[in-house]
């Protein structure tokens, strides 16, 4: 099977023959997808996603460009195969009507954690397309939690997508942060003490309400916020 066709199965539902397992190779190959995914998340992991191009992932393997596409189409599928990966190692609940919004919250904040640990990662999540299959068992996962903790629908889809591009979201701008920070320039961004010191500093008639809540606007850690936007997205399900 050539890359075109494995990209494409990942996308088609299993068939009688998939769920039985892959038939044993006659020969070995010399690298396999699961090399190719394995070696570009270490990449990530260490450089961070900006770091990873074919190129990069070619002197990783020890091989060149043009064979890594004997196992992949292109970025774009190698993007489909990590982010498929990565969900593949989330733990899915059995959905449960009295505890569907610690599920939920659950597969977000595992979902987050797993992204946090290969710094940009999630965009490579953003506007994809979700018909790989690791990544539907993800959605058809949360869109199960919610739908048995009584939420509409329609709300439920929305939701779920709405839930996945913030931990998306959220996990992008904590890596570029970080990026950012490593330049002495701007450490000053991480740094609620001289965040707090510029916001306070700022003319009170022009700025009247930063100034006065300035403790406010710069209060809690990153998992602090992420939480609380989770709550107000739950809450505001649960008041539909």
């Amino acid at each position: 099977m050539n890359p075109r066709e494995r990209r494409a199965a990942r996308h088609q539902p299993p068939t009688p023959e998939a769920e039985a397992g892959p038939r044993p190779r006659r020969r070995k190959a010399p690298i396999t997808v699961e090399q190719v995914i394995d070696t570009a998340l270490a990449v990530i992991a260490a450089e961070g996603y900006e770091a990873l191009t074919m190129r990069r992932l070619a002197g990783a393997l020890d091989t060149g460009p043009a064979s890594l596409y004997a196992h992949v189409v292109n970025k774009a599928d190698l993007d489909e195969l990590l982010i498929g990966r990565l969900c593949a190692q989330l733990a899915l609940p059995e959905p449960d009507p009295a505890a569907w919004r610690e599920q939920i919250r659950s597969v977000c904040t595992q979902l987050r954690d797993q992204y946090l640990a290969y710094p940009g990662i999630s965009r490579a999540a953003l506007a994809m397309a979700p018909t790989d299959l690791d990544t539907l068992r993800v959605s058809e996962g949360m869109l199960a939690i919610l739908l048995a903790g009584g939420v509409p629908p329609q709300a439920a889809a929305w939701a779920t997508d709405a839930l996945l591009l913030y931990v998306a979201a959220h996990c992008l701008e904590a890596s570029i942060a970080r990026q950012r920070a490593a330049h002495d320039d701007t450490i000053w961004v991480h740094d609620r003490n001289e965040l707090l010191r510029r916001l306070t500093a700022l003319p009170a008639e022009t700025f009247p309400h930063t100034t006065r809540h300035a403790a406010e606007l710069t209060a809690g850690e990153s998992h602090d916020r992420f939480d609380f936007t989770l709550t107000l997205i739950i809450d505001g399900l649960t008041h539909r």
